[in-house]
């Protein structure tokens, strides 16, 4: 009853924001349009992004100018619900504000890498981060080397993380990245059990620990299949951190001399014997990640409706959608079929 008094007004919330998804049949609707302005325009006729993209005009519908929109969306539909959030549910979303802050971090650590695109402008979610973050976006956007990028995150729990890397000999995009994910999934560990019961602890172990378990499978699949690496090779690249993996099942599938014996290791694991996984029809594994994440955490908030799973599931699908308009567009731009465009934004 207590969970149920608590979280009955915030759980009726996202349910009202959850219908405003675009489904399926959709984004099949959204994938038949012939331009990037047909598709811009049907956005505009869907509840959360009429305003977002009101005034954009035909000459502004380049691809940085529609991420940064949709982004303006997700950022929007967070502020919603930390306003109707109580003290406790605004613990959690402090928490995964971290997640957003990773993402502009992604972006300066790719502008500085890239060396391609000297101006990076955070101005317009500026306002935004201002009332949950105090990381300067203006300061970080202007950081042309990985030094200055550095010195600008000082003071940050980001600082001592980049500066270690930054010391090894010639860190990847990749290597940034990965630590900058297990830092996060580190503090939701160390903070959960301070501010969330046993249960919901369990509820994100789960969906945060099936993630890290699913991107290592990720990559052992995309290293034997495009890369080609050795053994000992992948398993430098796999993040030390298991969930329902154990070591023999990770060493099968890493040491599988062909793609049918690490699908029938895979197979062996808790996700391969998950419906979703269609184990049987050896998936693209980067179709299998979204398939299976995506059941868990529809089981997650069908099990525990009155709990911090309702929030965590609707930012979950939420920044989901974005990844599958923006996919869905960038084919249209480019000129491909159909059904083409479908097979990847419709995983059923």
């Amino acid at each position: 009853m207590g969970n149920l008094l608590a979280y009955s007004g915030i759980t009726t919330k996202v349910r009202a924001m959850q219908s405003h998804l675009i489904t399926d049949e959709q984004f099949r609707e959204m994938a038949a349009l012939d331009s990037v302005r047909e598709a811009v325009e049907f956005l505009r006729r869907r509840p959360s992004y009429e305003n977002i993209f009101a005034g954009l005009d035909d000459s502004e519908l380049h691809r940085g100018v529609i991420e940064e929109h949709l982004a303006l969306s997700m950022y929007r539909d967070f502020a919603k619900l930390y306003r109707f959030s109580t003290l406790k549910q605004r613990k959690f979303l402090d928490l995964y504000f971290m997640h957003y802050e990773i993402g502009i971090l992604k972006r300066c650590l790719r502008n500085v890498l890239d060396h391609r695109n000297p101006t990076l402008d955070l101005s317009s979610f500026q306002t935004f981060f201002e009332r949950h973050s105090k990381l300067d976006l203006i300061r970080l956007a202007a950081s042309k080397t990985m030094e200055e990028l550095i010195g600008n995150m000082e003071g940050f729990v980001y600082h001592n993380l980049l500066t270690h890397l930054n010391d090894v000999s010639e860190p990847s995009l990749f290597d940034y990245e990965i630590h900058l994910d297990l830092l996060y999934f580190d503090e939701v560990w160390k903070t959960t059990s301070k501010c969330l019961s046993k249960s919901e602890q369990q509820i994100l172990a789960r969906c945060y620990g099936s993630t890290l378990d699913l991107l290592n499978i990720q990559w052992i699949y995309r290293s034997k299949k495009y890369y080609h690496l050795s053994s000992a090779e992948i398993y430098s690249l796999l993040i030390p951190t298991q969930y329902r993996l154990t070591k023999e099942q990770i060493t099968r599938m890493t040491e599988a001399a062909s793609l049918d014996e690490f699908y029938a290791a895979l197979a062996a694991t808790c996700y391969g014997s998950l419906p979703a996984a269609k184990i049987e029809e050896k998936p693209n594994l980067e179709d299998l990640y979204e398939r299976v994440l995506g059941q868990i955490y529809h089981m997650s908030s069908r099990k525990d409706p009155y709990s911090i799973a309702c929030l965590n599931s609707f930012l979950y699908f939420k920044e989901l959608e974005l990844h599958k308009i923006i996919t869905t567009i960038e084919c249209i731009r480019y000129g491909l079929d159909t059904n083409e465009t479908i097979s990847y934004v419709v995983k059923n």
